[in-house]
């Protein structure tokens, strides 16, 4: 009965493993039984009249026929061609003619079969979907983009998959579930907005058999299975990550009048207008300055004497290398993941959203400033080094502290006794560590996105708190 139970809960922790955020790897496939050590693959390529052979190797590696040996199914391809980048899972076939992708699939079904359908508790504060249920939404969400009908979703409701309500650390693991289905975002999640649309599709569709690796969207390389070979992904301000970048865009062409120009810009209150010929054809974009610089030179100029130009950048362009270009001209153009002109980003945008990053990190540093006076007040350095660093090697002063530190001298029973706070130590210090969390996340920019309203509020209430108690 003991080992029953041992072996059950083995098959969960395993289920678990596979199914919450890491890339399942050929030596998953070995391990399971699913591969044999030396078994033959095959990469055929029927266009081109190519057909390619590796083998497995005893540590779940792929060797070609020249020796070299690659743990990632796609790197092995690119490498066997010569060139280009392929889904390596969906490339490699085993003597029965099933491609690795199908193996793979097989494998996370039993994961998911063997995984827990009563999740604990605690996980169920954290996630709306256990990994059994997101497995199957997955799955779903792969035949409906292999039938050509993707889902579409908004990434706040993607995220909600996780029980994530911001992007950061939970970027890791999304990209490695949906890698293990072969599939991506279109647009990429992380480089638009919270409200923004994206598409779940298969990676293979953001790509061709001969682009060069360097020439296609990371997520679409690690997806294929690359992703161990590149550099880790980094996250931080894009330009499609604020609101109006990819919302839509007011245009005219460029056989429109004055009147029908000034008309659009009065009744929308703007300050410029794009001229498109076509979703794709920018020719430049007009404003009140250059309406009046035209009409001083010309009363009865045309509009094309009005047009000057206007620059345009990639959703997924770093915010921060375009303040210059805002300085300069006021606004940008946004293109999207297929080059159509989808929203423009102003000044004014780009001003708001470091303006609310600002008072986050304001936030933040009132509840560190009154944290480290509080411990300060109350408790002697040798008390706090003691606890804290006895080796003596990192705290010299209060100024030195962390917020773990903080949180590991009010966790203290006795210290927290010695505080004489009418609180409950426990509730507090629950709190304390959540907002640790919340604030590791902003001061390391581990998320582009805006702090959401509850956990402002968190850093708002434990602020009114310590200025309450703690005077």
């Amino acid at each position: 009965m003991t080992g029953s139970t041992t072996g059950s809960a083995e098959a969960q922790s395993r289920a678990r493993y596979l199914l919450e955020g890491r890339r399942v790897t050929i030596a998953d496939l070995l391990g399971i039984g699913l591969l044999k050590e030396g078994e033959r693959l095959r990469f055929v390529r029927p266009r081109v009249g190519e057909s390619h052979e590796a083998t497995v190797t005893p540590r779940g590696w792929i060797r070609l026929s020249d020796g070299e040996e690659f743990r990632s199914p796609s790197k092995a391809a690119m490498v066997a061609v010569g060139n280009g980048t392929f889904d390596g899972w969906e490339a490699w076939q085993v003597d029965d003619g099933r491609y690795l992708t199908q193996l793979r699939q097989e494998l996370l079904d039993r994961a998911a079969e063997e995984a827990d359908p009563t999740a604990p508790e605690k996980e169920q504060q954290q996630t709306s979907m256990s990994p059994r249920e997101r497995h199957a939404s997955l799955k779903e969400a792969r035949e409906s983009a292999e039938a050509g009908r993707p889902l579409s979703l908004s990434v706040q409701h993607l995220l909600a998959w996780w029980g994530a309500t911001g992007r950061g650390a939970v970027n890791d693991q999304i990209e490695a579930e949906l890698a293990n289905h072969s599939l991506i975002t279109s647009p990429e999640f992380d480089k638009v907005s919270l409200t923004a649309t994206v598409r779940l599709v298969k990676a293979a569709e953001e790509q061709t058999e001969d682009v060069p690796l360097a020439g296609l969207p990371v997520t679409a390389v690690a997806a294929a299975g690359v992703s161990e070979e590149l550099d880790p992904r980094e996250t931080g301000l894009t330009v499609g990550t604020l609101p109006s970048a990819l919302a839509g865009v007011v245009s005219v062409k460029p056989t429109a009048t004055f009147e029908e120009v000034i008309t659009l810009m009065v009744l929308h209150d703007f300050s410029q207008l794009p001229i498109l010929a076509g979703p794709h054809n920018l020719r430049g974009s007009v404003s009140w300055k250059s309406i009046a610089r035209a009409r001083h030179a010309d009363p009865d100029a045309h509009l094309s004497q009005a047009i000057v130009d206007a620059r345009d950048v990639r959703y997924d362009h770093d915010l921060i290398d375009v303040l210059p270009t805002l300085v300069e001209h006021d606004f940008v153009l946004v293109r999207d993941q297929h080059n159509a002109i989808a929203g423009i980003v102003t000044a004014a945008d780009v001003a708001h959203a470091y303006g609310e990053l600002a008072g986050h990190f304001l936030l933040i540093g009132e509840m560190d400033r009154r944290l480290r006076q509080v411990i300060a007040g109350a408790f002697t350095l040798s008390e706090v080094t003691g606890l804290c660093d006895p080796a003596g090697e990192r705290i010299g002063s209060f100024g030195d502290m962390t917020v773990g530190d903080y949180q590991r001298i009010l966790e203290n029973p006795g210290l927290w006794t010695q505080l004489g706070w009418p609180l409950d130590r426990k509730v507090f210090i629950a709190r304390l560590e959540e907002i640790r969390r919340i604030r590791n996340n902003v001061m390391h920019f581990n998320s582009s996105d805006p702090l959401p309203k509850t956990d402002v509020d968190k850093i708002r209430h434990l602020n009114k708190l310590l200025r309450e108690y703690g005077e």
